[in-house]
């Protein structure tokens, strides 16, 4: 059994590797201009499907590559935070649909602010600071009083984890591994071939856009349900993955942690406060852009152009806290993370933050048609 200073250093080991992961996926992610908002808004404007290929090619890798671990046993995917047995669809439109408005209002998602202000970007730091208050309120306060009393009071109850691969297990008597790798296999080969189809799509840039990108949610999975977990606890003698706020085993998500490190960095001297994974992704994101941003030329300071963009910006980003929180998860937390475990209430949320982002495209659009 290994000792608590075993357990503490295992811990540090897991928090540097999600930092230096998540750094990793600033880079890639500023280099090549990979965007689920600007993916949609590339189709909705302009009908074109380059950006929604990188998607689809780090969902298909992302998929693959956590059905094989846990096929392979190196992790428990009933453990995953997204392997839950409720299916909170209602939530998961609702909230979808709430933060797909609120990234085109913000010019991005979270983890896109995140790439934003290690370039410079002022206004994403706004963001920041009002998506993680409003994430806060949504996890604990008012709206977490108001999303309790009324969505997440909808859901579906299953026996086992609603997963594609858990109830395929059940409802057809197969081993568990074999249904887990069966299904990621089944959705994430025709996503991995439909991206790699395209005319002009297989360039070094679109590459490591889906490919970089599914891989870390990989590599995360791997450090987070592998390296972090303990069959025993010295203390509590129970089994605990490291550095994680749930207890779960986690991946990349932004909503939740923007919350996270606000909390961290106010109470930092709480002895209760313990670093976390989500925390440690949120620096490591913002550093790893920064570091390419700069060695590439393309730091530059921007602040906000009018009052309207300020306006747009503070309600953007409020929807998108209250609703990543409700949707539980954001387009990398749902949209890859969750996905990659072919969580039903992932894919529902998914299709609700698409919804609200074309909505919102649709809607500037019309504005626009009517200023002229």
């Amino acid at each position: 059994m290994p000792t608590q200073p075993d357990v503490d250093s295992l811990a540090r080991a897991v928090l540097l590797g999600a930092f230096a992961l998540s750094a990793v996926f600033g880079a890639i992610v500023h280099r090549t201009n990979f965007c689920t908002m600007g993916a949609i808004a590339d189709m909705v404007t302009m009908g074109n499907a380059t950006r929604l290929r990188q998607w689809a090619l780090a969902v298909g890798v992302a998929i693959i590559g956590f059905g094989a671990l846990a096929a392979g046993g190196w992790v428990q995917a009933a453990d995953s935070l997204y392997a839950t047995p409720r299916w909170m669809w209602l939530s998961a439109l609702v909230g979808g649909a709430l933060f797909g408005i609120g990234m085109v209002l913000a010019s991005g998602c979270g983890s896109k602010t995140l790439i934003r202000l290690g370039a410079g970007n002022l206004k994403a730091l706004v963001v920041f600071v009002v998506m993680a208050l409003a994430a806060y309120a949504t996890m604990r306060g008012i709206t977490a009083v108001l999303r309790g009393r009324t969505v997440d009071q909808v859901f579906v109850n299953f026996n086992e984890p609603a997963t594609v691969g858990h109830l395929a297990a059940a409802a057809a008597g197969w081993p568990v591994s074999t249904a887990l790798l069966g299904a990621a296999l089944l959705v994430g080969l025709p996503l991995t071939a439909w991206a790699l189809a395209g005319r002009g799509f297989i360039t070094g840039n679109n590459l490591l856009a889906g490919l970089g990108v599914g891989g870390v949610i990989v590599v995360m999975w791997w450090l987070s349900g592998h390296v972090g977990h303990l069959a025993e606890h010295p203390e509590t003698l129970e089994a605990v993955y490291l550095a994680t706020r749930s207890g779960r085993m986690e991946a990349m998500t932004f909503t939740g942690p923007l919350a996270h490190t606000i909390d961290w960095v106010m109470f930092f001297s709480d002895s209760n406060q313990r670093l976390s994974l989500g925390v440690a992704s949120v620096a490591g994101v913002a550093v790893g852009a920064g570091l390419h941003a700069l060695l590439t030329g393309q730091f530059r300071w921007e602040g906000f152009r009018t009052t309207e963009d300020l306006a747009n910006h503070l309600i953007g980003a409020t929807l998108m806290g209250v609703g990543g929180v409700t949707a539980l998860g954001c387009t990398i937390g749902q949209g890859l993370s969750g996905v990659s475990n072919l969580s039903l209430t992932s894919f529902t949320a998914v299709a609700g933050i698409a919804a609200g982002a074309v909505a919102a495209l649709k809607y500037q659009m019309w504005r626009l048609e009517r200023a002229a």
